[in-house]
């Protein structure tokens, strides 16, 4: 089994809505960091030097591959990414190798199958 990496960057307050779109497709973890910082095409503005913008999460999701766009495509939505370009990405890479995932192919073999 194959698996990819997906790593989202969200507004902390989309993070429960993006990861239960991501289970429904299939996603069965996730890790979260809270708390990180970013800038897109402009900076963001500080008020007395304090930063106004909203906290983010960083979303990592090992995925199995047949699953990893229909996961990517329900995150971008569950978390208006298109919408709005300051809501978020996501995107995918592949796995090289991983270990400590025997629980996540017990549970993914026959929906893996379903899908190939």
């Amino acid at each position: 089994m194959h698996f990819k990496l997906i790593i989202a960057f969200v507004d902390s307050d989309k993070t429960d809505n993006i990861l239960e779109a991501a289970r429904e497709k299939g996603a069965t973890g996730s890790t979260i960091i809270s708390q990180a910082r970013g800038e897109g095409l402009e900076h963001t503005k500080t008020f007395l030097g304090l930063s106004m913008e909203t906290p983010r999460d960083v979303l990592l999701l090992l995925v199995e591959q047949h699953l990893a766009r229909d996961i990517l495509e329900s995150i971008a939505q569950a978390g208006s990414f298109e919408e709005n370009s300051k809501e978020g990405i996501a995107f995918q890479i592949d796995v090289e190798d991983a270990v400590g995932v025997m629980h996540q192919i017990q549970a993914l073999e026959h929906t893996v199958e379903e899908k190939i």
